[in-house]
């Protein structure tokens, strides 16, 4: 117990905590010190305000005066593509320099996350992580991970040495990762469509498990992308089961969330069932106009599996549009072999014409985001040589060349060496209304931080957005219940022992915000404008965010889980 005359490294005093369990708000005084929490009585702390004479109660080096403001635990960003961002330089600088408002590179990219107040993020999602692979196939991902990550961030053997990259690289929040499998299988077998062999899902499990022993937090996949789209359920099935023997979640990007995403998502829940892994679904939304509503379905049967004992949840981003690359919006075929292949197969024309058929015809199996919704909704978010193309639909310009879309989004990859990141806007507000509210469902940004262009901005908006404009505005749940979608539950998810809650001896991770102000100000136009009302973030006990802006501290850390 704290008695009279403690002193503390940080004091936040006076605030209402909302300890991310869902339980209602409480008047409290918070203490850190050693990077742990002390929960004190409301007044018990010195300092104006506190009706306490200094030394007479609690105290501390560093007092914050969360009076009028809101005390929650840190927000844990369950899924990110923040892989590679810190690692390309001392603040992943791009291309062209950051000017604070929203081109997609410099500091910016670095800081966004945390000044909406997120103090972990855990990336390695949809199939896509920077480890593992075989040492002899390291150099030939160079390729590839710079196109996923937006930069020369190489490839590592395991999770160890992903986290001894990130070590010597100082950054404000926590950073965890999952394990992707088109990574493992981009490593072991290379981008090639065709069922491993006995001997390669042998290596693709051991270098699983290697990494899950070393402390990454679970599988992920990405079905609706290459290699992983290459993969049957079997395969996922046999790399589930090492993830279920560490006691870590399979975390699936469904291989179709368009007009067959109730059939995926009977083929996630197949496999969590035959490999005995808790399931987590990825971004779960019904896109494109042949599956707007389905979220009348889907979220029943999840709640019905939940009913049924099953260990399932979901997260969601709170947006109409998503964001990925360009290549995936094209037919599975064109990109196997790699980008070299596929490359040579946007300079054929015979090939463009097959895909362009492909594109209105369908492909059995394959998620056809531009036939279910059209080169309209499909916008170009960064391509580095080709800036003045940035903002644009696909439909736009070739409007405006006078050619044919197929043909304009072809060019485009060739000329930028297939590193295009593109914005579709394919949902409706309604979906994402009711995943949102489900009460299984936490928040994720799926935040794709690369340098240049103007990346979606849920990157940095994506809490703010939800307590500003779904939780004030619109009132479709209660702050409780949306902090603890944000840290609590998030944290259990995860493995995050010790974060996600205000308590006695847990890690000193917080958010101190005005909920009355709290809002979202990053745009489609300017997509890193920082949020409004996000007072103060704390990590590891340090303060990295103090009225708004970063304090230059840098205690993050990559955690073994």
């Amino acid at each position: 117990m704290t008695g009279a005359g403690t002193r503390f490294d940080l004091l936040v005093r006076g605030g209402l905590v909302v300890d991310g369990t869902g339980r209602p708000a409480r008047p409290a005084d918070v203490g850190v010190s050693g990077g742990r929490l002390t929960v004190l009585p409301p007044g018990s702390s010195s300092g104006p305000g506190s009706g306490s004479s200094p030394g007479s109660a609690a105290d501390a080096a560093e007092v914050l005066d969360a009076r009028g403001r809101v005390v929650s635990p840190g927000f844990v960003d369950v899924h990110t593509h923040s892989d590679g961002v810190a690692l390309l330089g001392p603040a992943g600088d791009g291309d062209r320099p950051g000017n604070g408002s929203g081109d997609g590179s410099g500091r910016e990219l670095v800081r966004a996350s945390v000044l909406q107040g997120v103090t972990t993020e855990i990336c390695g999602n949809c199939g896509s992580s920077l480890f593992p692979a075989l040492q002899e196939r390291l150099a030939a991902m160079r390729a590839e991970t710079r196109i996923t990550f937006g930069g020369d961030v190489g490839a590592y053997a395991d999770f160890a040495g992903f986290a001894a990259a990130h070590a010597g690289v100082p950054r404000a929040n926590h950073l965890a990762s999952l394990v992707g499998h088109g990574t493992l299988r981009a490593g072991v077998l290379g981008p090639v469509d065709r069922p491993a062999r006995p001997a390669e899902l042998r290596a693709m499990c051991a270098l699983l498990d290697a990494s899950l022993t070393q402390g990454a937090a679970g599988l992920s996949t990405g079905l609706i992308y290459t290699p992983g789209s290459y993969a049957g359920t079997a395969e996922v099935v046999a790399l589930a089961e090492v993830a279920a023997r560490h006691g870590k979640p399979y975390v699936t990007h469904l291989r179709d969330e368009m007009s067959r995403v109730e059939e995926a998502l009977e083929e996630a829940v197949e496999i969590s069932r035959r490999s005995g892994a808790a399931l987590h679904v990825s971004h779960h939304k019904t896109a494109g106009r042949y599956a707007w509503g389905r979220t009348e379905r889907t979220l029943p049967r999840l709640a019905e599996l939940r009913a049924g004992g099953m260990d399932v949840t979901c997260d969601v981003y709170p947006y109409t549009a998503g964001s990925t690359a360009l290549a995936a919006m094209l037919p599975p075929w064109a990109n196997d072999g790699g980008l070299r292949a596929l490359t040579a197969r946007l300079g054929d024309p015979a090939q463009r014409d097959r895909m362009r058929r492909a594109i209105a015809e369908g492909v059995p199996g394959w998620e056809n985001t531009v036939g279910n919704g059209g080169w309209d909704r499909i916008s170009v978010a960064c391509a580095p040589r080709h800036p003045r193309a940035e903002g644009a639909t696909i439909a736009d310009l070739a409007a405006a060349a006078g050619a044919d879309p197929l043909d304009v989004a072809a060019d485009l990859l060739v000329a930028e060496d297939g590193e295009v990141t593109i914005i579709s806007h394919s949902m409706i507000e309604e979906d994402v209304r009711r995943v949102l509210a489900a009460p299984y469902a936490m928040i994720g940004s799926d935040g794709v931080p690369k340098p240049g262009g103007r990346p979606h901005p849920r990157w940095a908006g994506t809490f703010p957005r939800v307590l500003g404009r779904y939780v004030r505005e619109l009132g479709l749940f209660g702050l409780e219940e949306a902090v603890h979608k944000m840290t609590g539950m998030a944290a259990a998810r995860f493995g995050l022992t010790g974060r996600g809650v205000i308590r006695d001896g847990a890690h000193a991770d917080l958010v101190v915000f005005d909920p009355a102000a709290v809002a979202d100000r990053a745009t489609f136009t300017e997509p890193l404008l920082p949020p409004t009302g996000v007072d103060a973030v704390v990590v590891g006990g340090a303060v990295v965010v103090r009225d708004g802006e970063e304090t230059g501290a840098r205690p993050g850390r990559v955690l073994a889980l």
